[in-house]
């Protein structure tokens, strides 16, 4: 037979208005090294957001408007 739990329940407390923190004991971000090297943020405006509702979505629509743009052409010694 399992025994019952004797813990309480948590009380639900009231965010501070603001919090001081002692940045000299901060330490590193362990997640840093998950972040890609060079992540690119880029904001777009409200209408388009109601569309495009992932960045899978946005991705698919830019990758395809990419392939249907002409090609650069490379002029040799640049």
């Amino acid at each position: 037979m399992k025994k019952t739990s004797t813990t309480k329940p948590r009380k639900i407390q009231e965010m501070a208005s603001e919090y001081r923190f002692d940045y000299r004991k901060a330490k590193r971000n362990r997640f840093a090294a998950k972040i890609q090297d060079n992540p690119l943020v880029v904001l777009i405006e409200p209408d388009v957001a109601k569309v495009f509702t992932s960045s899978d979505q946005v991705n698919t629509a830019l990758r395809a408007l990419i392939s249907a743009m002409p090609k650069k052409k490379v002029l040799a010694g640049k």
